[in-house]
């Protein structure tokens, strides 16, 4: 059961990475910095999956682990407040 739960965290990762990619490209035609930030996020959750899938995680160290998807969560919040302000804006 260890093995499919690390094929499908390496499969998590590569679709993240493969997100990630799609919003950079999006990025590099529009300069929109809402793209950048969503790439970055995804860049950042294929990162923590793989590291994840790759180790051997006790229960006190998984919250280690779990802090780079609170800074994803947290870019992609502030990307979505930054381009609504930008709408709102005068």
């Amino acid at each position: 059961m260890t093995h499919l739960a690390d094929v499908l965290s390496g499969a998590a990762s590569m679709a993240s990475l493969a997100v990630a990619l799609f919003f950079l490209k999006f990025w590099r035609r529009t300069r929109d910095t809402f793209f950048l930030i969503f790439a970055a996020a995804f860049a950042i959750d294929a990162i923590s999956r793989f590291a994840l899938g790759m180790s051997q995680v006790s229960d006190t160290t998984e919250p280690m682990y779990l802090l780079p998807r609170l800074v994803m969560f947290g870019l992609i919040v502030a990307a979505i407040i930054g381009k609504n302000a930008e709408r709102s804006g005068p």
